[in-house]
């Protein structure tokens, strides 16, 4: 349709490789061939049918169609082509409620053609929707062959529709999933620093890595933990924006595989351990659209960027590891490797005291077994700060929930021989003890709050197959937008 404008979503690169964005969405007016996409609650079921020719009212009884929430249906016309579509909605109240995932399973459940919503949105619905439009079409197919090509339905995007954040979300999260979703074969710590330091290219940042033996005298425990591995140990540094804005630093978890180390995972546990470097993904995406768009902040961004590796130089059980910040960590577990390369990263963070530090990582099984999959744990002793991460995560479908920073096992700790130990003796509240390590390493920042995320969808939903999921990154942006414009 010529009188269509496309909106592409831009993609990194990483290994000399683009993957390409489908088109899904388009701006301008409905053509003739523009099919009406209805969207009906329960409750406007009955009024919305009356409104119906007599025979697509018909069709709607003979397919028992009830408004059932997610239900699509497309009702023919008298050529046997297609005359509108219809999503139901459920028992939800009103179109003001539509949350981005109402729109994620639409590429896939609606036959190919351009699809144009039939009735007026409120702009935040209309953009979430866009955004879920474009979100449910990703696919990730860089190592088939013979990759599926089908045509897509796609969406003549409403008018009120904010287009620049919609589809800048959706570009960051797409690339986020890639890199989460890439094996470890294909994206180790040289490569997440090369997709970082494109990014700072594309946006005018500045990037510095610093890798291999030059991190021993700056990011001690970077190295041991990444030292073992052929692909050297990385903290990549991204700095973006006026020095003279507000500081906002996130700093991500980038352990691109994690064999456990000396304390060697089973098989089992080390199957989706190419995704343990969510966390720097989730930052990276976070940073992305804060760049794109225009945030009025100084941004920084942290990433180190290990293997965990197992070889003749692997740190070991019992060995003592002098931090960037001067605290000695007694190694009891070399499988609780992600908080000893975060407490190096979020030292150097906290040394400039910004104004707000998020960091992200994959960083407990135990958040896992509280809260499951889908519901990142969050951390932070700053009750405020809380509140307002809660409200982001409600507003965005991208939800927390907190834990506490419980001072009584703190002590779990201690060591005999050094400062503090990397784990707990205890089998018992290993997310909170993981946060209560990394508040170690936070002195002089108060506005900091840590994120425990899967990164992973372990079972198929509308838009959301199994797979990589880019969890907490529009949380983040937005509460970085409320509180800094």
């Amino acid at each position: 349709m010529s009188s269509h404008t496309l909106i592409r979503c831009q993609r990194l690169r990483y290994d000399s490789c683009t993957v390409n964005a489908q088109d899904l969405v388009t701006v301008g007016p409905a053509g003739a061939s523009t099919i009406p996409l209805w969207l009906i609650t329960e409750s406007e079921l009955a009024a919305w049918r009356a409104t119906l020719a007599p025979p697509q009212q018909s069709w709607l009884r003979i397919q028992g169609f009830a408004a059932e929430r997610s239900r699509v249906l497309v009702l023919p016309d008298e050529q046997g082509g297609i005359a509108a579509a219809v999503l139901g909605l459920g028992a939800m109240g009103s179109l003001a409620e539509l949350t981005l995932w109402h729109g994620a399973g639409l590429t896939d459940r609606l036959p190919a053609g351009h699809y144009a919503i039939a009735q007026a949105l409120p702009p935040a619905a209309a953009t979430a929707l866009v955004l879920g439009w474009i979100y449910g079409g990703y696919r990730y197919t860089r190592f088939r062959s013979s990759p599926q090509s089908a045509a897509q339905a796609r969406l003549i995007a409403p008018a009120n529709a904010d287009l620049a954040y919609a589809t800048s979300a959706a570009a960051a999260l797409h690339d986020a999933r890639d890199l989460i979703n890439a094996p470890a074969n294909e994206l180790g710590p040289e490569e997440l620093a090369d997709a970082i330091a494109a990014l700072a290219r594309q946006f005018d940042a500045s990037c510095n890595v610093t890798s291999g033996p030059a991190l021993l005298d700056g990011y001690p425990m970077v190295h041991a933990v990444g030292r073992a591995s052929a692909r050297e140990p990385r903290l990549i540094d991204l700095r973006w924006g006026d020095p003279a804005a507000p500081r906002v630093t996130l700093v991500g978890k980038g352990v691109c595989f994690d064999s456990g180390g000396l304390d060697l995972k089973p098989s089992a546990g080390m199957l989706l351990m190419k995704k343990d470097m969510g966390g720097a993904a989730v930052a990276l995406a976070t940073a992305r659209m804060l760049m794109e768009l225009g945030a009025p902040i100084r941004l920084r961004l942290l990433v180190p960027a290990v293997e965990n590796s197992v070889a003749g130089s692997a740190y070991r059980p019992g060995d003592v590891l002098r931090s960037r910040s001067g605290l000695t960590v007694e190694v009891n577990n070399t499988d609780a490797e992600g908080r000893l390369i975060l407490a190096d990263a979020l030292s150097e963070a906290d040394s400039e005291q910004p104004a707000l530090l998020l960091d992200f990582a994959t960083l407990t099984g135990a958040a896992r077994t509280a809260l499951g999959p889908e519901l990142p744990a969050v951390f932070s002793a700053d009750e405020i700060l809380m509140a307002d991460l809660r409200a982001a995560g409600e507003a965005e479908c991208d939800p927390v929930w907190p834990l506490p920073l419980w001072q009584g096992y703190d002590d779990e700790l201690s060591s005999k021989v050094a400062d503090l130990s990397n784990v707990s003796s205890s089998a018992f509240a290993g997310a909170i003890i993981g946060g209560l390590f990394l508040r170690r390493f936070v002195k002089r920042t108060t506005a900091w709050a840590h994120f425990d995320l899967h990164a992973w969808n372990t079972r198929d939903r509308p838009g959301r197959p199994v797979g990589a999921e880019a969890q907490c990154a529009r949380l983040a942006y937005r509460l970085i937008r409320s509180r800094f414009g």
